[in-house]
């Protein structure tokens, strides 16, 4: 299941609904969003994993910074705490404010939904794509890694895991 099915999934489809009321959107109009937040959060999060540095970090925060939270008790996606790690997250995913703002400007023009709203939601979106990474590591068999002569595998891994349309190539879904 890609990243993008297991966010739509999370809770039975009360993340979703979560985020709807949040951000006062239809339910559709936060699947659009979010088919349109992940793919790019997918590839920077494929980008900076493809150093040793970067992977290291990720196994580091999925296995410390209590991540599933987000994905167990979507009541958490409306706090303000929520919003600040999401901004976290961001920083490293993307690097900058203005590709995230690039980000939002771009899902607003394929999605219909406001940029001004999608800013707002690509915090909390972050958050759920590294609670959703934090819960699927075991099977990801990203638990117990350690990098060096492991990490082309658990890179292979986590591509499968990221592509949203499963053609082998996570930089298309943007």
């Amino acid at each position: 299941m890609s990243l993008l099915q297991s966010i739509l999934n999370t809770q039975n489809g009360d993340a979703v609904r979560q985020l709807a009321q949040n951000f006062g959107l239809g339910e559709d109009q936060t699947v659009s969003a979010l088919s349109n937040l992940i793919p790019a959060l997918s590839q920077g999060l494929q980008q900076n994993v493809s150093s040793s540095d970067g992977l290291q970090g990720l196994l580091s925060a999925l296995g410390g910074g209590n991540h599933q939270r987000y994905v167990d008790d979507v009541s958490t996606l409306g706090q303000q705490e929520t919003i600040q790690e999401g901004n976290g997250i961001l920083g490293h995913l993307l690097g900058s404010k203005d590709v995230s703002r690039q980000v939002a400007s771009q899902a607003a023009a394929q999605s219909g939904v406001g940029e001004d709203i999608l800013k707002r939601m690509l915090p909390v979106v972050a958050t759920m794509v590294m609670g959703t990474m934090s819960k699927q590591a075991p099977a990801l068999g990203l638990q117990n890694a350690q990098g060096g002569g492991e990490s082309s595998g658990m890179l292979g891994m986590l591509s499968t895991f990221l592509d949203a349309d499963k053609d082998g190539s996570v930089a298309d879904d943007v």
